[in-house]
């Protein structure tokens, strides 16, 4: 049976690498593509940063592929995720050989809880000087995630990062019920406090495999790892729920250079990997990754990876290699 995939390229470059990933999973699967708005132009033309028509689409699909989006950010790719009832967002940071990356031994996975956490919280200017924000955190969500985890790394371990000593009642209990499921499961486990995270995967890398981090923390140290291996450009992403899943770059928009027919599209292509192997297309979504690994091995490779090619460029060569 022929899936159907959900398209929404969204803003910016995201309209410029989404044909690519397009092309890419019409070469190695037959797939139904069916392209939806959402985002910042459409939000010009109707007022609804995410139309009830896309958001149905999505719901609907098999998975959906999605771009980037600019000042609408929040009110898209939030109800987004949450229409997939994505409960783990899985970022890998990895370097390439051929990529110029601070720490070329950087192979990590980030399981980052998707559906908690300030993201999902309440906030409130209360008046001219006060803002709060309200933080949720559940026993429910974040065994949900741990038990994911533990099916992930297949008995093989991994670390918490949390910062339970001073978060006491939300990390606490997240970090409480993470550790609490993969004792029952028999599964290994390490723990780091956030902050000192963040200095040690610069340091060493290599100590780091699977990282299950609450929500904002996977956000913010999943980004500072793409500085370890060449930038966000290279970065996948895949928001996975219980039936249907979200794939899509971890980049933005980038309107510095949109428009100009430069952007990388390795995280988008990446992310199309991803999707092949959640519907069930594991030897395609390998072809899509060594093609991906030579391209980035052997040129033409992008500005932001220091080259010259253009999108163009990449597209005809990994379609070459596929």
């Amino acid at each position: 049976m022929t899936e159907t995939i959900t398209v929404i390229p969204g803003d910016g470059i995201g309209r410029e690498v989404v044909p690519v990933a397009i092309s890419v999973l019409d070469t190695v699967g037959d797939f139904e593509f069916e392209e939806y708005d959402a985002g910042d132009a459409v939000y010009e033309e109707t007022g609804e940063a995410l139309p009830a028509e896309t958001r149905q689409a999505v719901a609907e699909s098999d998975a959906t592929l999605f771009g980037a989006a600019g000042e609408t950010a929040a009110d898209v790719i939030l109800p987004l995720r949450s229409t997939v009832e994505s409960f783990v967002n899985v970022r890998p940071a990895r370097a390439y050989p051929g990529v110029d990356a601070l720490r070329p031994e950087t192979d990590i996975v980030f399981l980052r809880e998707n559906t908690e956490g300030v993201y999902a919280g309440h906030e409130d200017r209360l008046s001219e000087d006060l803002s709060t924000l309200t933080r949720v955190v559940t026993d429910s969500a974040s065994r949900r995630l741990a038990e994911f985890a533990c099916e992930y790394v297949e008995g093989e371990g991994f670390t918490v990062a949390h910062k339970a000593n001073v978060m006491r009642e939300t990390d606490g209990r997240f970090r409480e019920a993470v550790l609490d499921v993969a004792e029952e499961r028999g599964v290994p486990t390490e723990e780091v406090l956030m902050d000192a995270f963040a200095t040690q995967v610069c340091l060493d890398p290599a100590q780091y495999d699977v990282v299950v981090c609450p929500n904002l923390a996977g956000d913010v140290l999943s980004d500072l790892a793409a500085g370890l291996v060449g930038g966000l450009g290279l970065l996948p992403s895949a928001n996975i729920g219980e039936e249907r899943a979200l794939f899509e770059p971890v980049h933005g928009t980038a309107p510095d250079i949109a428009g100009e027919g430069v952007a990388n599209p390795v995280a988008t292509v990446s992310s199309a990997a991803m999707c092949c192997e959640f519907l069930g297309h594991d030897e395609a979504a390998e072809r899509v990754r060594q093609a991906v690994l030579e391209v980035l091995a052997d040129g033409p490779r992008t500005p932001d990876l220091g080259g010259e090619a253009t999108t163009e460029d990449v597209e005809r060569a990994l379609l070459d290699r596929l």
